[in-house]
């Protein structure tokens, strides 16, 4: 059988298995495979998807089903997480290790979930084995149904730009760099959309490195979409003579307003509204630079792309467009991170306004104080925690462990507060109270800027300051259009706090997207479970789920098959009984 007719097959049992028949469907079939490429002038391995790197993007509607059949074409395990998609009631398709077993070398695994009620501009990226610093991220696109009013009008494009910090050392590399006990060092580069900087300065910039280029008509009006996919470093985003204006967060409308720039942190996303009302006398930089740095040392640490105008009387020139001033002032940087405010009055997915969502009216059930502190060596090993405790995946993923009742594999005794005592490892998570309302606040103690993602939730980003955080910033609250994301940056001797409500069934992750944090044990899981006996909260196991751990003997092996070839299939359909006239049109002509 043909690796195209078992991906048919293998999908029209999932529509079967599936509740959303009645809802649009795309396929993808993605071979994730090494690719050789030299974007800072430097041969090196990266992580492509169908050749391509970036990965594609992914372009549906609210509501849409996505069925991705992945080939890992990689000699490691690999999985696939979608920041910022929620997953509601499948945390089985989140993609981490908490949900799920990682896709073993030369074997297929096909996702399948559904984007409900989520509009916005999202991410995806391999979550194991420190991946993410060579590539395989690729964008997602939800657009509005058509019967829900954007609150702007239609753009004349949309653009793309993935910007992020970039070693020449592959990730495995880095990887051992880690092990050894040792910090990552300063990036060479930053790459936007995988590609090095424009030669703006000739001793900084090598010759021959391939730029990003956006191609432009004057007097139209563009979507541009920004996602921070880097390892730990901030970066400030701007365009040069441009204003930009913020319409959109990690799926949250928000007030529109103009920025010259704006600091985008790692694993955040944004998209803006930009004019195109210059009189293109040349073309401008597009710039993505590093943030909370010695700015001197940290020069060649600057991606420059050029926005190109059909009518551009010559090539960009000169000095690249100033950053903010504030290397020893960050209340700049916090205080644009405060004016990011929900738009009360915009729909979103549905058609009721966000605002409607009156979260300053709920009850705190709980409440965790999480804090971060610099790396520290526990049992002769560096290691990062929160609240003195750095995770250690189990080899038997904490959803299988409850699906099948295995004993032992985690404990529901994270600590609301920070331990006191030397840290520790563990395998401590937090029991959530099904339909209650949780606070978490991040203390960051350490030198260092942070974000901190949840899977399976937006939460309201309601508060952030400087100095320890006490029962009185409570005061300091924004009660009324803290803006809902999935993401938040916590600066460096400061806190952030996030309210989210715990709607959403399943065990999902909260982590550092700061990727060497995140890999040294920050992070911990959310654990909601439904005390009533229904089906109606939680998809049911995958027919397809893989078996590892103390489950490795009931998984059917698969003979591994590298190197196929795959290409790209994009397909909107009513539901399985199309598939099913598909199917019989391929054992047709094909077979």
């Amino acid at each position: 059988m043909s690796p195209l007719l078992a991906f048919f097959l293998a999908t029209f049992l999932l529509l079967l298995h599936s509740g959303s028949a009645g809802d649009p469907f795309a396929f993808y079939d993605w071979d994730v495979a090494y690719k050789t490429v030299s974007p800072l002038g430097v041969k090196q391995q990266v992580i492509a998807i169908n050749g391509e790197f970036p990965a594609p993007i992914v372009n549906v509607s609210t509501n849409w089903n996505l069925v991705v059949n992945v080939l890992n074409d990689l000699d490691e395990p690999l999985l696939i997480t979608w920041n910022g998609i929620q997953h509601r009631k499948n945390c089985w398709q989140d993609g981490v290790l908490g949900t799920t077993c990682p896709i073993p070398s030369g074997w297929n695994w096909t996702y399948q979930f559904q984007v409900k009620d989520q509009i916005g501009s999202f991410f995806y990226f391999p979550s194991t084995g420190f991946q993410r610093a060579a590539g395989g991220f690729g964008g997602i696109i939800v657009n509005n149904r058509d019967v829900i009013a954007v609150p702007f009008d239609r753009p004349d494009g949309d653009i793309t730009l993935f910007i992020g910090d970039w070693y020449i050392k592959n990730h495995t590399d880095l990887r051992k760099t880690l092990d050894n006990g040792k910090d990552l060092g300063m990036p060479d580069g930053v790459l936007i959309n995988g590609k090095g900087p424009y030669r703006y300065n000739n001793s900084l910039v090598p010759a021959g490195i391939e730029y990003e280029t956006i191609n432009v008509q004057p007097g139209k009006t563009y979507r541009f979409r920004i996602h921070n996919v880097g390892i730990s470093t901030s970066l400030n985003f701007r365009i040069q003579n441009h204003n930009m204006k913020l319409v959109e967060t990690e799926g949250s409308y928000t007030v529109q307003q103009n920025y010259t720039n704006l600091d985008i942190h790692v694993g955040q996303s944004y998209s803006f509204l930009v004019t195109m009302d210059q009189n293109a006398s040349s073309d401008y930089y597009i710039v993505a630079s590093a943030r909370f740095v010695n700015e001197t040392i940290w020069r060649r640490v600057t991606g420059v792309a050029i926005l190109h105008y059909s009518n551009s009387k010559g090539k960009a020139s000169g000095p690249l467009p100033d950053p903010p001033q504030d290397f020893y002032d960050k209340t700049f940087s916090m205080n644009q991170a405060r004016s990011v405010r929900w738009n009360l009055s915009a729909g979103a997915a549905r058609p009721n306004p966000q605002g409607s969502f009156r979260y300053a009216s709920i009850n705190v059930t709980q409440a965790f104080l999480l804090r971060n502190e610099p790396p520290v060596v526990i049992n002769g090993k560096r290691r990062a925690a929160l609240n003195g405790i750095s995770y250690v995946p189990p080899e038997t993923p904490l959803r299988l462990a409850d699906q099948y009742n295995l004993k032992g594999v985690y404990t529901l005794d994270f600590p609301e507060r920070p331990l006191k005592g030397a840290p520790k490892l563990g395998r401590s998570i937090i029991n959530g109270t099904y339909r209650g309302f949780m606070e978490l606040i991040f203390q960051n103690n350490d030198t260092k800027m942070q974000s901190y993602h949840m899977d399976g939730y937006a939460f309201f980003v309601v508060g952030m300051d400087y100095g320890e955080w006490t029962e009185n910033s409570r005061g300091t609250y924004n009660k009324g259009d803290g803006v809902a994301r999935s993401t938040v940056q916590v600066y460096p001797n400061a806190w952030s706090a996030v309210l989210v409500s715990l709607d959403n069934v399943g065990i999902w992750n909260v982590r550092a997207e700061n990727l060497d944090a995140w890999y040294l044990g920050q992070e911990v899981y959310v654990r909601v479970v439904n005390p009533e006996s229904t089906n109606k909260t939680e998809l049911p196991i995958p027919d397809n789920a893989l078996k590892c751990g103390q489950l490795e003997k009931f998984q059917n092996l698969q003979t591994p098959h590298h190197k196929t070839a795959s290409s790209s299939i994009t397909m909107q359909v009513c539901g399985p009984l199309v598939l099913l006239m598909l199917l019989l049109v391929y054992i047709t002509n094909f077979s």
